[in-house]
């Protein structure tokens, strides 16, 4: 569907953030679309984080600019757990705060609460029909008995996007989704989230490290002291000039098979 045509996913406009008298977010503007495959690619504190808490509601920006637009969906308000539904969420801080001797299977049926357990919820046929449903699209069935003590970052990962994905969310938003993951783990979960994207499913992905930019993500977004820096496609921002700018040191990228590595020099 054309850009033009459709109604945008996510539309920010001058959307300022202030924590502790601290502008984290700068007069952000964006639009991300239905299916859009992004990467939004910062330094630490750039407020990357702090985006997607806005995104979810943990944040809300400051009021007094008239022009300003917040909406998702084409709708300024929201209630939180219809927001679940439309955007899956995946973050290495939302991974530990379930219970260690959680099963697999238990955390996926969890995205149907939006718990971090079950606690006395009732789960449904149809609810394990479709949990089992995504763990063999995702490929952990064998896995989902094994309590999450017992299982790898990586392994883990996997079911915590099960449960984002239970609800069939437009898009799934990964805020620094391979911290803690090995070197092997890394390169499956790149193919998992390639998978993904193939099933028609919008990925935002935050992340500081541009070998974690899968090639199935086309359009990237530099995201420096809490601005938007640029946005464009991948191949023309992904640059020695740009990204040494970007991080304030020499930086050369190199591009294998479709990924792009950075080298400080």
């Amino acid at each position: 569907m054309k850009k033009s045509l459709s109604r945008p996913l996510l539309e920010f406009k001058n959307i300022t953030v202030i924590r502790e008298r601290k502008r984290i977010l700068n007069s952000i503007s964006v639009k991300i679309y239905p299916g859009e495959q992004i990467a939004i690619l910062g330094p630490n504190g750039a407020g990357k984080s702090t985006f997607i808490k806005t995104i979810t509601r943990e944040y809300y920006p400051a009021t007094g600019k008239n022009d300003s637009v917040f909406k998702i969906w084409g709708r300024d308000l929201w209630n939180i757990f219809d927001l679940r539904t439309t955007l899956g969420i995946v973050s290495g801080d939302l991974q530990y705060s379930f219970d260690r001797e959680m099963s697999g299977e238990e955390m996926v049926l969890s995205g149907f609460f939006s718990s971090v357990g079950l606690y006395r919820q009732q789960v449904s046929l149809k609810m394990r029909r479709k949990a089992g449903e995504i763990m063999r699209f995702l490929e952990i069935s064998a896995l989902k008995d094994r309590s999450l003590a017992q299982m790898s970052s990586g392994e883990a990962r996997r079911f915590l996007i099960g449960r984002a994905l239970v609800h069939d969310p437009q898009a799934l938003i990964l805020d620094e989704p391979v911290n803690s993951l090995d070197l092997h783990a890394l390169h499956k979960f790149r193919k998992l989230l390639g998978k993904i994207s193939h099933a028609g499913i919008g990925i935002i992905l935050v992340t500081h490290n541009p070998s974690e930019i899968i090639p199935e993500i086309s359009r990237v977004i530099l995201m420096k002291e809490g601005r938007f820096w640029k946005d464009g496609a991948k191949s023309a921002l992904l640059t020695d000039k740009n990204l040494s700018a970007l991080f304030n040191t020499c930086v050369k990228v190199k591009k294998i098979k479709g990924y792009y590595y950075a080298y400080t020099l």
